[in-house]
């Protein structure tokens, strides 16, 4: 009679990892807790923290290309042109950069604070 493979959830897996990365426990204790092998237990831990600083990477520049896609129709469903040369923003970061410069002179600079 063959015993039936058991499957984990992520969240599951994601506990004994967590147990073992804390350390409060043996790894055969942790075994006998999760009811897997320890070896299976030290899999996840490491899985975990080579997966760890993935967690925080900065993904703002990475978007798949339908994504893209999407974005581009709803701009053109609205009528708005992008710019794809870039000029356009380095001609906006002028005349901010210049506006708030005049703001800060004439504004901030001048005046005195009335509770610093």
């Amino acid at each position: 009679m063959r015993r039936k493979r058991r499957s984990f959830g992520a969240s599951w897996k994601a506990k004994a990892a967590l147990a073992a990365v804390r350390g409060d426990r043996t790894m055969a204790q942790l075994a006998t807790k999760f009811g897997v092998h320890a070896n299976q237990i030290s899999n996840w831990k490491r899985q975990l923290l080579e997966g760890a600083a993935e967690l925080f990477q900065d993904r703002r520049g990475k978007r798949n290309r339908g994504q893209i896609a999407d974005e581009q129709e709803l701009y053109e469903q609205i009528s708005i042109a992008i710019s794809m040369d870039g000029r356009g923003r380095a001609i906006d970061n002028v005349f901010i950069e210049r506006l708030w410069r005049s703001v800060k002179y004439e504004e901030v600079y001048l005046k005195d604070c009335a509770d610093g």
